[in-house]
């Protein structure tokens, strides 16, 4: 027997719900979870989630818009986060933005035509005392340059060949940088 793409979802998020349990307090963690595994949470998804949970579908919407690391569109496999406060500002944030921009060929709020990499902006990463900070899936850089953006984005394409024979839930973790 074939089961649709819709029904092994649905039956996913169950599976999910059921690690978390059945009320509201799962929504974000399924949230993620589905975040994680697909690249991003489908209006199907957030429809499932309210019937499952009993809430109704624009609550998990607010939940999943208000979180800037839950994505409605499909995201690459590389999402690079420049963090825009006053600090990095001050730091010289505009021009890494504009060398992330001319060398991925894309602007911030796309995904490249190979799916590889998806630009997006950061409210705040927390290393304001180190800017411009970016992040790269869970791996924070920091003090970036226009310099640094070049060797930045080869790592994340040399590591790319090794992780796409891996299952898609699982995360790109690079080595840690150091300094």
């Amino acid at each position: 027997m074939l089961i649709s793409e819709r029904e092994q979802l649905r039956a996913d998020i169950e599976r999910r719900i059921e690690d978390f349990g059945n009320n509201r307090s799962a929504l974000i963690p399924v949230l993620q979870e589905v975040q994680l595994k697909y690249g991003h949470v489908s209006e199907y998804v957030m429809q499932v989630l309210a019937d499952i949970l009993q809430i109704h579908p624009v609550e998990v919407y607010g939940v999943a818009s208000f979180y800037q690391f839950i994505g409605h569109r499909k995201k690459g496999r590389f999402i690079i986060r420049l963090c825009r406060t006053l600090s990095c500002d001050m730091q010289g944030k505009d021009r890494v933005a504009r060398q992330l921009e001319n060398d991925l060929g894309i602007p911030f709020g796309e995904t490249t035509s190979d799916g590889k990499f998806t630009l997006e902006w950061a409210n705040c990463l927390g290393m304001c005392d180190q800017g411009p900070a970016l992040l790269v899936n869970e791996r924070i850089y920091t003090r970036v340059t226009p310099q640094s953006v070049h060797d930045i984005l080869e790592e994340c394409r040399s590591a790319f060949g090794v992780y796409t024979l891996q299952e898609k839930a699982l995360s790109c973790r690079l080595p840690t940088q150091e300094k």
